[in-house]
């Protein structure tokens, strides 16, 4: 297990990529984000994305998916967040993108007054172009590695 004392000021998290195709797209579009440029391929050609595009939620969703598999994969002791302090969609995802998703520890600090720690971070995800379309800076809550004791004798 990898616990809270184990993350460093300026590591470096590779999470992995996924490729994304049009049914992905328009399958999350009719639950979600019903517009047109996310639903059908003729009608976004008449939008100013000209194209199909994902949702920025469904980017952010992915993005989610390989940071979660990432956590669980490398037995971290996530406790998840509070929320985030900035998203920004960068550049439109389109069927056929391969996303690869990293993330920047920027600082680390424990809870003055919960036992876990704080970890600042800013996430990217970056289409096979090396073109960034998502940005997102927050904070996680990791579980602080247990104490030893010693048994009573």
């Amino acid at each position: 297990m990898k616990y809270f004392e184990d993350i460093e000021a300026g590591e470096v998290w590779q999470l992995g990529s996924r490729t994304i195709d049009a049914d992905e797209i328009t399958a999350f579009a009719r639950k979600y984000d019903p517009q047109p440029f996310h639903l059908n391929a003729e009608a976004a050609k008449a939008t100013p994305m000209g194209t199909l595009i994902a949702s920025g939620w469904q980017t952010c969703a992915i993005f989610m998916g390989l940071f979660a598999e990432f956590l669980t994969g490398n037995d971290y002791a996530s406790m998840g967040a509070p929320g985030i302090d900035k998203c920004r969609w960068l550049a439109p995802v389109r069927p056929g993108d391969t996303l690869t998703a990293q993330h920047f520890v920027l600082a680390t600090r424990r809870s003055q007054s919960r036992p876990f720690g704080i970890v600042q971070g800013r996430s990217e995800l970056i289409n096979q172009n090396g073109t960034p379309v998502l940005l997102v800076e927050g904070v996680g809550l990791y579980g602080l590695r247990p104490q030893q004791t010693e048994a009573a004798s």
